[in-house]
């Protein structure tokens, strides 16, 4: 595939995601750049915002098989990744694969399950395969996490160790629509519209797993100048440096932030990246890879403050 079809696939792509999700164009446009470049997305919002529905309905545009799990306290990892059951009648164990076998995987309200059972995510997000009794199960491509969490209530859940929050290419903050597009949701249910059957929504693929190792094929076509590479490298060691954070972006960060800019500059419909693809991505990438200073949360900080300040620190390349 060429680098100047991919802009054509990006808008067909939004049309027809258009006709399910209302007033959350941004984060899915980040949650596909994020599927492109092959990562897996964390998804911040209050219930009722959609983050189930862009999930599916992307799985649907990319004809990918869609599977969800409900994270609770008591679910185990062998709910996640399956285990090994006996068959009475050949006297054989045989693998009975868990709900992680598949193409895009919603891990609804993650940080309510226990640590034990986060981590078994860990393998499958970083490897693409996992591990049962030993053995290791390679996991079909494209394999996507997408995982939701709920950012008010906080009884009853486990904050998400580091190590698992840098696996998540993207934190996506899922925001309630405007009074405009809001009014727009109410009138389209009052004509009909059921986000629990979008077979009604008219949502037609666009894109299979066949085409879609040649798009990323022409998306590393994309060239990043030196003085663009730099820039990268300057925004996240200036991340380690602020005064506002106890942890600043590591090494996975600016891969991060080089991968999804090559995305966003060939959706754009450009064969090279320029230092706004790379602004327009700092904050979903870096996120939930840095901890501010507590001083800093007393003066009402909060990680998308620190990080305008850390972009507006960095002189742009020209």
């Amino acid at each position: 595939m060429e680098l100047s079809e991919l802009n054509t696939l990006y808008h067909r792509l939004q049309t027809q995601a258009r006709k399910a999700v209302i007033g959350q164009e941004t984060a899915f446009t980040q949650i596909l750049i994020a599927f492109l470049a092959g990562g897996h997305v964390l998804l911040e919002g209050v219930p009722g915002t959609a983050k189930t529905l862009m999930a599916k309905t992307l799985a649907r545009l990319v004809q990918a098989h869609f599977t969800r799990i409900q994270f609770t306290a008591d679910l185990m990892p062998s709910d996640v990744v399956g285990t090994q059951v006996f068959d009475l009648d050949t006297g054989r164990f045989h693998l009975r694969r868990g709900p992680i076998f598949t193409h895009i995987l919603l891990a609804d309200e993650i940080n309510r399950a226990p640590a034990k059972t986060q981590s078994a995510l860990l393998e499958a997000m970083e490897e693409r395969q996992v591990t049962i009794d030993g053995t290791s199960h390679p996991l079909e491509d494209p394999f996507m996490v997408l995982a939701t969490q709920n950012p008010v209530e906080y009884e009853g859940t486990y904050p998400l160790p580091e190590a698992q929050l840098d696996r998540f290419l993207f934190k996506i903050r899922v925001d309630y629509p405007d009074e405009e597009t809001e009014q727009e949701l109410l009138h389209r249910y009052h004509q009909g519209f059921d986000a629990h059957d979008l077979d009604k929504a008219g949502l037609q693929p666009v894109l299979d797993r066949d085409t879609l190792a040649p798009i990323r094929q022409a998306i590393q076509q994309v060239t990043v100048e030196a003085g663009v590479l730099g820039y990268i490298v300057a925004l996240v060691r200036a991340s380690r440096r602020s005064p506002d954070l106890l942890l600043g972006g590591s090494p996975r960060a600016a891969i991060a932030l080089l991968q999804t800019a090559k995305v966003r500059a060939a959706l754009e419909g450009r064969s090279y990246v320029v230092p706004d693809d790379v602004k327009a991505l700092a904050a979903p990438t870096l996120r939930h890879r840095i901890l501010l200073r507590p001083e800093a949360e007393v003066d009402g900080l909060d990680p998308d403050h620190a990080i305008r300040r850390i972009v507006s620190s960095v002189e742009v390349p020209r």
